[in-house]
């Protein structure tokens, strides 16, 4: 039997997206569902301006109220040096940045080009981290697709790969289809490109959206080239502000459920699982998208243990 990584990103990718504020004490019941369901990796939130993402203004108070988490790797992104150095301040290490493969949808989100948050990462690395002891991992957001520039060459995602590198060996990156529009051809390309060129110097995984229909394709696609850990978000909630057009993540409970059918281990119980999505599903302005929802409950959960 195959044994994948499942990284629930839903309460910081998943929440950024809905207007109305989330409590606190909800975001940290959503986040000890999804550690009852399993989950032993996940973005609690994100160390952001509040005027940027007001949804991840409590952040300080999220991580102080779910206190140690025994066994679980705690995420948190960070847009530049400056959100690291308050992520370290609240006791989170294990940091994500992100940064898009073009410059048309990196000056979107953080407000400059790709090289200039390609320096901010050696100056994070190198000035803020000298002694390695934080974990980090690169979002490549716009690895398939700009909303703003079209379709991104596989040769400027590599060549940023290994800039990075240069910096710091041993990154892991995700190879992130922001808006959705890619399509499997092209997601295992450039994941069996970035294994084989350097795949003994990194590690990947895959996030993806579902704006096309083709999320749960692309998975099995990037897990054909040899990618075995893959960003999910319960209930399929998500997008991203600064990708005009890009619906929601790739619902956690979908895949969960096509791997449990699959014979594919990922640690997570379904049942336990979809009290976490009826919860995410329940937030007002959430918009759910998870076919598994749709389905009579029993029906899905009987299928899935069947397997």
């Amino acid at each position: 039997m195959d044994e994948i990584e499942l990284v629930e990103v839903g309460p910081r990718d998943g929440l950024q997206n809905i207007k109305q504020f989330v409590p606190t004490e909800t975001k940290v019941e959503l986040i000890r569902l999804l550690v009852a369901a399993g989950f032993r990796r996940m973005e609690i939130g994100s160390f952001v301006s509040p005027k940027a993402i007001p949804q991840m203004r409590d952040m300080d108070q999220v991580v102080a109220a779910l206190g140690p988490l025994p066994g679980v790797t705690a995420m948190a992104l960070v847009p530049n040096s400056k959100g690291a150095r308050r992520a370290f301040a609240a006791g989170v290490t294990d940091l994500e940045m992100v940064i898009s493969m073009t410059d048309g949808h990196n000056t979107s989100n953080v407000g400059r080009p790709t090289a200039d948050s390609i320096a901010d990462l050696a100056y994070l690395l190198q000035e803020v981290d000298p002694e390695g002891k934080l974990t980090l991992r690169i979002g490549l957001a716009t690895s398939f697709h700009c909303p703003f520039e079209g379709l991104t060459p596989e040769a400027t995602v590599l060549g940023n790969i290994e800039k990075m590198l240069k910096i710091r060996p041993g990154l892991e990156f995700a190879l992130s289809d922001t808006t959705g529009m890619a399509i499997p051809a092209r997601v295992k390309s450039l994941a069996a490109r970035a294994l084989g060129q350097f795949g003994g110097d990194a590690s990947f995984i895959f996030h993806g959206h579902d704006t096309s229909g083709f999320g749960v394709a692309n998975i099995l696609a990037a897990m054909d080239a040899g990618i075995r850990s893959f960003d999910v978000s319960v209930a399929g909630l998500g997008g991203c502000p600064y990708a005009p057009g890009a619906s929601g993540n790739i619902p956690t409970e979908d895949v969960v459920y096509l791997f449990d059918r699959m014979g594919v281990r990922t640690g997570i119980d379904l049942e336990k699982l979809m009290a976490a999505s009826d919860l995410a599903a329940s937030l007002p302005g959430a918009l759910a998208a998870s076919h598994v929802r749709a389905m009579p409950r029993e029906t899905a959960l009987s299928l899935a243990r069947a397997a």
